[in-house]
């Protein structure tokens, strides 16, 4: 259990510059009201709809996974957004800064996009719901709308416990529970003996990280087919998803909002304040 407040520590840090792109792992972060600084700052538009592309929809957009996409330069604070760089599937390289990045994606896609830094004035991604027996839809596409000004899905900050990936696995152990499948920010390593889905217990608290750095947690992060989707040698596994519904109402993980901004760096502890 947690010892003088302390629940863990920071085992790894998370930036995705391009929504539903892979993205870079960190050694650290500049912390931001509006959440890790460079997150999900660029995305995607289908050109034919308006919305935000999104691997939600793997049947529109089959292949996001296996784009990556890197900062040129690290972002920093009271200064523009830099270029970013994005990897194709086959291996070819553009840059935000190119000409023809767009027709390049499009390409890459098989769909007319571009690449923006702004937001739609009202921001919204399709989602598909997989034919899995714990969920209300099954097989269908919906409409979402996103946070106003945001590529984000819900909220700014997302955080996933150790103690939680270890439990998944223990429930479904020939499913590969790894981290990069649900695409968390911060990942709270909780070495000792910890309860079930400890983060559930944290919603409406306050976590302090290192010296500075204050976030308040809003909700449990719903789970949706992203986590099932294939990446790199991960195979496609409903199961992942099927495990989260039957034993954690699908949720995996929790959402925090910025309350004290800061930077957070690997090996910083975290600690429960109120």
């Amino acid at each position: 259990m947690a010892t003088n407040g302390i629940i863990g520590s920071v085992m790894s840090l998370r930036r995705y510059p391009v929504k539903s792109m892979m993205g870079e792992e960190l050694r650290s972060i500049d912390m931001t009201e509006a959440g890790v600084l460079g997150d999900r700052s660029y995305a995607l538009i289908d050109t034919e709809t308006g919305k935000v592309v999104s691997a939600k929809n793997p049947q529109k957009w089959p292949t996001m996974f296996s784009f990556h996409a890197h900062y040129i330069d690290p972002p920093k604070n009271g200064t523009g957004l830099p270029p970013v760089r994005i990897t194709l599937p086959d291996g070819t390289i553009t840059d935000s800064n190119q000409a023809e990045v767009n027709s390049i994606i499009s390409n890459a896609l098989g769909r007319s996009v571009r690449l923006e830094s702004l937001v739609p004035q009202t921001p919204n991604l399709e989602e598909y719901w997989p034919d899995i027996e714990e969920l209300d839809n099954k097989n269908v596409v919906t409409d979402e709308k996103m946070p106003d000004k945001t590529f984000f899905d819900l909220a700014i900050v997302h955080l996933l416990t150790t103690s939680t990936v270890d439990k998944l696995r223990s429930l479904y152990p020939q499913g590969r529970f790894e981290v990069r499948r649900f695409r968390p920010n911060i990942v709270v390593n909780t070495q000792s003996e910890q309860p079930e889905f400890l983060e559930n217990q944290w919603i409406g608290k306050t976590l302090a990280i290192g010296d500075n750095v204050r976030l308040k947690v809003t909700e449990p992060c719903p789970r949706c087919v992203m986590t099932t989707l294939p990446q790199a040698d991960l195979p496609e596994d409903k199961g992942i998803l099927r495990t989260a519904l039957q034993n954690n109402n699908g949720h995996v993980g929790i959402y925090a909002n910025v309350v004290q901004t800061g930077a957070i760096k690997c090996g910083d502890e975290i600690k429960l304040i109120d």
